[in-house]
């Protein structure tokens, strides 16, 4: 179903989806063939067009790497704690990190229930390349997962961006059959419908204090 939401709605409320999920409904595999048609129109560095989207809606499949996320939310890695100022930009309006949270716990409860995973990979590794490298290669992967979600949302699909792969980014790829040494995981991407559709723009820190002119 496509919404038609203007410009300015569909970018300011697509965000992290986790409590209104729609676990009970399938999302049809041409929908999520739009999103991907859609996506592969981002930019990509000197045309290379180095993206690939692995696309999971097997419930036995789901189950696996519902459980490979759990696990590599108790790898270290994934709990380095935030600085200060992150903190204090996070909780730019009272209750918004309480509800990540709870959110988090939702989708790790309910995980294996969503009724596709979305995983954008890209070719070519950056551990060890400098800035302007690795600058390239995710620049050519981000853009075009940001245009699927975005494509999503219109679509009435929620999304929400993890990276509870990436702890365990060899484990993922064995179980998926991505070829770690020469394929990059971005993200891992739970989809499905959303229940309702009434989202609003989040609350975020003033423009001035992300705003620069003509220098910092």
């Amino acid at each position: 179903m496509n919404l038609g939401l203007a410009s300015d709605t569909l970018l300011s409320t697509t965000r992290a989806v986790r409590h209104r999920l729609d676990l009970t409904r399938p999302v049809p595999r041409a929908l999520l063939e739009e999103c991907v048609d859609l996506a592969v129109q981002a930019p990509t560095g000197r045309n290379r067009q180095r993206w690939h989207f692995v696309i999971v809606t097997d419930p036995a499949r789901r189950a696996v790497l519902a459980d490979l996320w759990r696990a590599s939310l108790a790898v270290p890695e994934a709990h380095q704690p935030l600085p200060a100022r992150d903190v204090r930009r996070a909780e730019v309006a009272p209750g918004v990190m309480e509800r990540v949270y709870t959110g988090v716990e939702h989708l790790y409860q309910h995980l294996h229930e969503v009724p596709a995973y979305v995983i954008p990979c890209v070719e070519g590794r950056t551990e060890g390349l400098s800035v302007t490298h690795q600058a390239g290669t995710w620049g050519s992967i981000l853009p075009a997962a940001w245009s699927f979600m975005l494509a999503a949302r219109e679509r009435g699909l929620g999304t929400v961006w993890t990276t509870g792969n990436l702890p365990l980014e060899r484990e993922f790829a064995q179980a998926l059959g991505i070829p770690y040494p020469d394929v990059m995981q971005a993200a891992f991407i739970p989809v499905a419908y959303t229940l309702g559709t009434d989202f609003r723009p989040a609350r975020r820190i003033p423009r001035e204090q992300v705003l620069h002119w003509d220098g910092w």
